[in-house]
């Protein structure tokens, strides 16, 4: 009988544990966010490299591995799973921003290595004002 009330206590210590973890990853995802909103990516490096390490706490406090396994948790866990929840579509929500961030990338490396049939090209100059110019040609072109 005192190995389940041991492991009742270390099941209830790990969840302690975890509910704390898992509000530091909702609050770093925040700043994650935030951070790729300003495009400030040394922040988003440090944030990320925290993100991986309360990720693998959270792992050996849970024992959950993959998906599959937080349904092995009982009931007690509910809350905790609603929080990871949380915290995946916060993920998903930087995940969605950076897509959208290197598609408008790729738009603009596309329509600068594009190369019209029009003689004119526009471009922008150091002050940020169009500048037409003409038909960038040289080693691209041969």
């Amino acid at each position: 009988m005192s190995e389940v009330i041991a492991s009742n206590t270390d099941i209830e210590a790990s969840l302690a544990k975890a509910m704390l973890r898992v509000a530091e990853l909702e609050a770093l995802l925040e700043e994650e966010f935030e951070s790729l909103k300003q495009q400030n990516l040394s922040n988003f490096d440090t944030l990320n490299e925290k993100k991986n390490k309360l990720l693998k706490e959270l792992m050996a406090l849970t024992g959950i591995h993959k998906p599959e396994d937080a349904q092995k948790l009982d009931a007690r866990w509910n809350e905790f799973k609603d929080k990871m929840r949380l915290c995946r579509n916060l993920h998903r929500r930087s995940e969605i921003l950076v897509s959208r961030k290197l598609d408008a990338i790729k738009g603009a490396i596309d329509s600068i290595r594009s190369v019209s049939g029009s003689s004119s090209v526009e471009t922008y100059d150091k002050l940020g004002r169009v500048r037409r110019g003409r038909q960038i040609t040289g080693y691209m072109t041969t």
